[in-house]
């Protein structure tokens, strides 16, 4: 489409030129930060012309000055009464960042509409930086002389450089749309996002991604660090009459993936470089081995615990694969690792290490997890592994010195036992089952009263439940016999409760001595 000088100053004079404002929003919290400034043209013949259109025409036929000063001026007005956390982001052609008065004219203008500049978010393209770096340094030093912030737009997609990073004052960067979108089926687009967010927050820099249309788009870019994001997902561009029905919703726009239990972090995000040093410091204090591995299994990072298990400094592990490492011990780790490249949670694995290993004998608890990517890609696997043979040794002597006591308990001349505070039994030496020629199953409970004589049973129950109320020692005297033509034996039952720190009685302990003889 052609659009003659005449048509457009004309157009200009009749305001056809109209802004709208999209939202730009807080991704973790969905909260509403902002709107960035769009043009329209609502051309009385033609209808509503897409910016794709005239923009392009407007910087090569020298009239974008003109359409950028009649959209500010309107935005201005527009938004100058809305909340201070809601600022406006408008996009400025190459053409203008060299014009030195542009700033004179921002300033201008927002006063005029008494807009505070410090609202005004000034976004250039990479584009704009290749031609005329000092003349684009003295208008920016200008802009941010005003308070207003400054973006670069578009990043990635064109030649600015780290150098011009840093030698301009940038406040924030923008992720372009074209890799944002296209991120969640191609894998290079997803790493370039994720390199363009961890810039922005290496140099302390917010990060806005332009172009969020679905949520996946906006779960991945929450989990890369992205701090800012615009797109229909979030907001479709709107008019000015309902910028205020849009600000005073008191909802956070949250959409499915986002948790609305989240909230804004105060600025406290932490710098890659300090979450690098808090996971150094959190691996190197665990008290557990642990490793990040690779998808071919070579260590990309580990602890000093580790290291020292596998007999090895930690510089000669790094880059370098299990198999190398520990290669006697390889065969017995490498089928659990490979599952966890597969997807599936290893936990709790119990191995002995062999004779021509590190430390062999000691037994470890092996756990490999699988570590995805922001796609939910596998690449590679997180591993846990704990020294368990101090506990292994405890057991054993534990289980050692459970059968020496319970021998010398089985010899000696009376049968321990224990009940509940109601008088169940809860265990008894083996000694009672060869007298009363019971099971296992017969004595608990309230079993092993079947063992007693007839008469002898309510005079006991009647002794147990007055200890049990005074808590007063029990001392009663019953008869037991193994089977129906065994001579009763009369057996005296002596105990005392065991309390707990409530107070409360917590079970019994006691023992049977003979009356009639030995057992």
């Amino acid at each position: 489409m052609v659009f003659e000088r005449q048509q457009v100053d004309e157009a200009l004079d009749r305001g056809e030129f109209i802004p709208y404002f999209q939202p730009i929003v807080n991704l973790r919290t969905g909260e509403l930060r902002g709107f960035e400034l769009l043009a329209r043209w609502q051309h009385p013949q033609h209808g509503w012309i897409p910016p794709g259109e005239f923009i392009p025409v407007a910087e090569r036929d020298g009239w974008v000055g003109l359409l950028t000063r009649s959209l500010l001026w309107q935005a201005f007005c527009a938004v100058r009464d809305l909340p201070d956390f809601a600022m406006l982001s408008v996009n400025i052609s190459p053409v203008q960042l060299y014009d030195l008065s542009l700033p004179e004219q921002i300033e201008s203008l927002a006063a005029q509409c008494g807009f505070a500049p410090q609202r005004l978010t000034v976004e250039i393209t990479e584009s704009a930086l290749t031609h005329d770096l000092d003349r684009a340094r003295r208008t920016v030093a200008a802009l941010k002389e005003m308070g207003c912030d400054l973006a670069l737009d578009d990043f990635g997609t064109g030649y600015s450089s780290l150098a011009q990073l840093q030698s301009l004052p940038f406040d924030k960067l923008k992720v372009d749309r074209s890799f944002v979108g296209s991120m969640t089926e191609r894998r290079d687009s997803r790493k370039i996002v994720a390199a363009v967010v961890g810039l922005g927050l290496s140099l302390d820099m917010g990060t806005i991604a332009e172009g969020v249309e679905n949520s996946e788009q906006m779960e991945m870019l929450r989990w890369m660090g992205c701090e800012l994001g615009q797109g229909w997902l979030l907001g479709r561009p709107m008019p000015a009459e309902d910028l205020a029905q849009a600000v005073s919703r008191t909802e956070p726009r949250i959409v499915p993936g986002m948790p609305a239990e989240v909230k804004s972090s105060g600025g406290l995000e932490w710098l890659p470089s300090q979450r690098l040093a808090q996971l150094q410091a959190v691996y190197d204090g665990a008290p557990v081995g642990l490793a990040f591995l690779d998808r071919n299994m070579r260590y990309v990072q580990l602890n000093r615990r580790l290291a020292n298990m596998n007999g090895r400094p930690m510089i000669e592990h790094l880059g370098r694969s299990v198999g190398e490492i520990i290669p006697g011990f390889f065969p017995q780790v490498e089928p659990l690792i490979r599952r966890a490249l597969q997807g599936e949670s290893i936990t709790g694995v119990e191995v002995t290490k062999p004779d021509d290993v590190p430390n062999p004998g000691t037994t470890i608890l092996l756990s490999y997890e699988p570590a995805r990517d922001e796609a939910g890609e596998i690449v590679g696997v997180s591993a846990a592994i704990m020294d368990i043979t101090a506990i292994k040794q405890a057991q054993v002597a534990l289980r050692e010195s459970e059968e020496h006591f319970r021998y010398m308990l089985e010899l000696l001349p009376i049968i321990p036992w224990i009940i509940d505070p109601e008088g169940r039994a809860l265990a008894v030496s083996h000694r009672w089952k060869e007298i009363t020629g019971t099971t296992e199953e017969d004595w608990k409970g309230f079993g092993w009263m079947k063992s007693l004589h007839p008469d002898d049973v309510e005079p006991t129950k009647a002794k147990m439940l007055h200890c049990f109320t005074t808590r007063e020692p029990i001392d009663v005297v019953y008869r037991v016999r193994r089977s129906p033509k065994s001579k009763w034996r009369r057996v005296r039952a002596r105990g005392a409760p065991r309390i707990g720190p409530d107070g409360k009685i917590v079970s019994w302990y006691g023992c049977l001595e003979p009356l009639d003889g030995d057992w």
